[in-house]
């Protein structure tokens, strides 16, 4: 597209957003980000033009952080690579949507609320319209749940809503300082009306096309959240126990026991059978006779089943119901009972099990055991057998202490359990179903999707080949999007969950807790012949992964999602491609058949100084407000930004300095080259005037950055095109604007030649490039200066091409700019040896420069002599071999005395 570069020997006057100077005295970059964010926010300079058509439209699916008390370096870090991504596409013509959204439903907002305001949700407990919690802050106060009071859902429901709203404030205001170019009159909450109709819509959608199901099958539940949890949300942490060995005795009367090893003595009481690989032959005997359980005397199958391990243990395991997962593909695939011993709060069953009683057949002493184990944890109830095995002589020497491989949940800090419930599922292909390969169609769309960088791909392809189940969406929480599902209620008073009651898509958001279905009374809710509202709420990323049609008003604004749907960009962090990432792709697969967006950029971590990840849970995180405030919002940024997609940086303060010093002399580097002659309005932005070959040579330079530039950011490298600016503006401060200032100044000339006209209009040129260049990554710096010599914003400026560039450089070489700073800084070096003043004439100096560019320094000879204070000759002898200019040196010299200042 065009550059637009106005031609006039004097650009359009400009304003500041204060009505100050144009060129300030003293340049700073204190108070930028409050005073910008006000101007852009007055001007609309980010608003989305929602008259543009697909194709014009860039349109990102900005992640929306979790609401849960305080952002952290590690959001700073991302959001800043998704910043530069957007104002990059801006600059380069496309209108850029680029909304926010709030993640304030789940779990970590009722963790929030339950220690902010010391409470705790009881949906037993009665609505209280007047309630008003007994503390504000949580600072010092007990987070146990028994010191917490119990509140109705609605009222925990309420304070879920309050605290998120001044936490979202408190987010949004962090985000503006940070200089976050989103268009803040598209914004959402997760929990809002419009995302809880979203929700629900796509569920009664799935349900209607047999994608979503409901199920009473074994899962993984968190016993201290008492909800369910998903394959996805699973984290294998190291965790302390202790082999056991257990005698089982064969129930033929069989003098020989059976010894298996167990981690888990505590389930004795739960095992179904005794389970060896096939072609053991240690227990090829065995196979098809029982055993009875020691202390409880149940009588059980010995069985085969090729996933057994013989190498691992005794090489036969007890199988209960259930213990762990591969207890769940025994119990399945060889038809065992059901016994289960461990509720959902984590204790052993109050009651005793039927096959403990004395008359299904079990040990005599199995009841008055079970009593004392009967409402204790897992943990007293496992130090409670062992003791009674070891009484029994029926424990093979003492536990061997080992640390094993546990399944937690995420968010949770205790082993999951296996526990039956029923459960709403979304199919995801981990479990097939004839007539459609799901798997392989999802797999397809990884490949059709571009990742940034692409090695990130494989993570999406390891996860969905290796999912073992369809995604359990159902969680046993209050805070979240209820499932638009009543059932009616039997005769017996039992709910028929194979007739579910559904709303029209008209009637949504509902909420089944509170609004009654068609053909009901509210009198009828929980009674014989009535209904019964579905209990549980949605999982988070049941919410999240619909943030597209939330934000693209999928439901609401048809018109906006067809010009924003499918998106161009998902912007996120590698943990969570197996939840957010993959969702999302599988709900967009099932309802539009398309990916939900072209291009996926995946941010690496942030690390601790011993190399960790930095995370709220492991205690390591940096708040970035403090960090903001000292450095300043372009310095934070720029460390952000030196970092590529999908490396992990460590966190550093030394980074962060640079970035402000990189940024003020972005300030007084523009403020030199916009004060030569009369000001900023004697800065032109002509190529035809640029006459002089250094002048032409620093452009050609400059137009090789802007190509490559150009180049990185297409392809996601926002880290190489910030490296290749820098690079260059460093040179462009240490070496050009040396050089040329004297004829830009117009020093010793009666009137303005064409020597100083060229040396301002490559100045102009330069400049108005540069500026262009850094403002994807310091927005404020490079808009301050904008403001002191050009209407409008620089982030609505076009991206620069090299075409206007290359048009004023001509045939020129970039080399000769290298060359002459070379030449420079060996004249310097001598008045530096010398400890004199870098004014001190030179009387006569011989330089000695690489042959290779020789003529390229004879060449800008006249601007040398100026920079260097070279009055006399100053002759150029050439170096045999080769070179760039680095290896110019000065073979004789002689300084000059009236301007010598010896330095103390």
């Amino acid at each position: 597209m065009s550059d637009q570069q106005p031609t006039s020997t004097a650009p359009p006057a400009a304003t500041t957003p204060t009505g100050g100077p144009r060129v300030p005295d003293k340049v700073s970059l204190d108070g930028l980000e409050d005073r910008w964010d006000r101007a852009w926010t007055q001007a609309g300079t980010y608003r989305f033009d929602r008259t543009a058509t697909r194709e014009q439209v860039y349109s990102i699916d900005t992640p929306p952080p979790t609401v849960s008390g305080s952002l952290h370096v590690g959001h700073v870090f991302s959001y800043t690579h998704t910043d530069v991504v957007a104002r990059y596409r801006r600059m380069a013509g496309r209108e850029v949507f680029y909304p926010m959204g709030w993640d304030d439903n789940g779990l970590p907002t009722e963790r929030r609320v339950q220690n902010y305001f010391g409470v705790r949700c009881d949906p037993s407990m009665p609505y209280d319209a007047g309630f008003t919690p007994p503390q504000v802050g949580g600072e010092g106060k007990s987070s146990k749940a028994g010191d917490q009071l119990p509140i109705s859902r609605r009222n925990f429901i309420e304070l879920c809503e309050r605290l998120t709203v001044e936490d979202e404030r408190e987010f949004e205001s962090l985000w503006r300082y940070l200089g976050l170019s989103v268009d803040w009159d598209h914004h959402y909450q997760t929990i809002s009306g419009e995302a809880r109709a979203v929700a629900q819509q796509a569920f009664l959608r799935n349900l209607a096309r047999g994608e979503a199901y409901q199920a009473e099958a074994p899962g993984l539940w968190d016993v201290t959240f008492q909800t369910a949890v998903a394959q996805a949300e699973l984290e294998a942490r190291d965790y302390p126990g202790a082999f056991h060995r257990v005698a089982f005795h064969p129930a033929d009367g069989d003098a020989v026991p059976v010894v298996i090893e167990t981690t888990r003595p505590e389930l004795l009481p739960a095992v179904v059978a005794l389970i060896a690989h096939p072609d053991d032959e240690r227990y090829q005997a065995l196979f098809g006779t029982t055993v009875r359980s020691p202390l409880f005397g149940v009588e059980i199958p010995v069985l085969a089943h090729p996933a057994a391990e013989p190498d691992k243990g005794a090489g036969i395991a007890m199988c209960c119901t259930f213990g762990d997962l591969t207890d769940v593909q025994w119990w399945r695939e060889l038809q065992l009972p059901t016994r289960s011993v461990i509720g959902r709060d984590g204790r052993l069953l109050r009651d005793t099990p039927a096959w403990l009683l004395a008359d299904a057949g079990a040990a005599p002493g199995a009841e008055a055991l079970w009593s004392d184990l009967a409402g204790t944890t897992t943990f007293t109830a496992r130090t409670k057998v062992v003791d009674a095995l070891r009484a029994a002589g029926d424990l093979d020497g003492e536990p061997v202490a080992t640390q094993r491989k546990a399944n937690f949940y995420e968010k949770g800090d205790k082993p999951l359990e296996i526990v039956t419930s029923r459960q709403w599922y979304i199919r995801n292909g981990g479990r097939e179903v004839p007539g459609r390969e799901l798997r392989a169609e999802l797999l397809a769309r990884g490949e059709e999707l571009s990742f940034h960088p692409d090695f990130m791909r494989v993570r999406y392809e390891n996860w969905v080949g290796g999912l073992n189940g369809d995604w359990l969406v159902s969680r046993q929480r209050f805070f979240g999007v209820p499932f638009p599902v009543w059932y009616p209620v039997g005769e017996d008073g039992e709910p028929d969950h194979d007739r579910p009651l559904l709303p029209t898509e008209d009637q949504l958001p509902i909420d089944p807790s509170s609004d009654v279905p068609a053909g009901y009374t509210a009198e009828q809710r929980g009674r014989a012949g009535g209904f019964v509202g579905d209990p549980d709420i949605m999982d988070t990323w049941a919410t999240s992964s619909l943030t597209p049609q939330i934000a693209g008003g999928w439901r609401s604004d048809p018109d906006l999602f067809e010009r924003v749907f499918p998106m161009d960009l998902r912007p996120q962090g590698q943990d969570i491609i197996r939840t957010w990432l993959f969702s999302t792709v599988v709900r967009s697969h099932l309802e539009h058949g398309s990916l939900p967006w072209s291009d996926a950029a995946i941010s690496g971590w942030i690390l601790d100084p011993d190399r960790k990840k930095m995370s709220k849970s492991k205690g390591n995180v940096v708040t970035p407000r403090g960090l903001l405030e000292e450095h300043g919002s372009d310095a934070v940024r720029y460390w952000a930004a030196s970092a590529r997609l999908g490396t992990d940086a460590a966190f550093e303060i030394g980074q962060m300095k640079i970035g402000r010093r990189l940024a003020i002399k972005v300030l007084n580097a523009s403020k030199f080259a916009l004060t030569f002659g009369e000001g900023p309005d004697s800065v032109v932005l002509d190529p035809a005037l640029v006459t002089d070959r250094l002048d032409r040579a620093m452009l050609a330079g400059l137009a090789d950055v802007v190509d490559r530039a150009t180049e990185a950011l297409d392809a996601y490298d926002h880290t190489r095109a910030l490296e290749l600016t820098e690079t260059f503006f460093w040179t462009f401060c240490d070496d050009y604007l040396e050089l040329v200032k004297d004829r830009a100044y117009g020093a010793g000339a009666a009137e303005v030649g064409p020597g100083t006209t060229s040396a301002r209009a490559a100045l102009g040129l330069a400049l108005h490039t540069l500026l262009r260049l850094f403002a994807p990554v310091l927005p404020f710096a490079t808009e301050e200066v904008w403001s002191w010599w050009q209407e409008g914003s620089v982030h609505r400026a076009p991206w620069p091409t090299a075409a206007p560039l290359r048009e004023a450089a001509g045939d020129a070489d970039p080399a000769v700019l290298g060359a002459a700073g070379a030449a420079l800084a060996a004249l310097r070096k001598v008045k530096s040896e010398a400890k004199v003043s870098m004014r001190t004439p030179i009387l006569r100096a011989v330089l000695e420069v690489p042959a290779a560019v020789t003529d390229a320094v004879a060449a800008v000879a006249g601007d040398v002599r100026a920079a260097g204070r070279v009055t006399g000759a100053l002759d150029l002898v050439s170096a045999d071999g080769g070179g760039d200019g680095a290896g110019a040196v000065v073979r004789e010299v002689e300084l000059g005395e009236a301007e010598a200042r010896v330095k103390g």
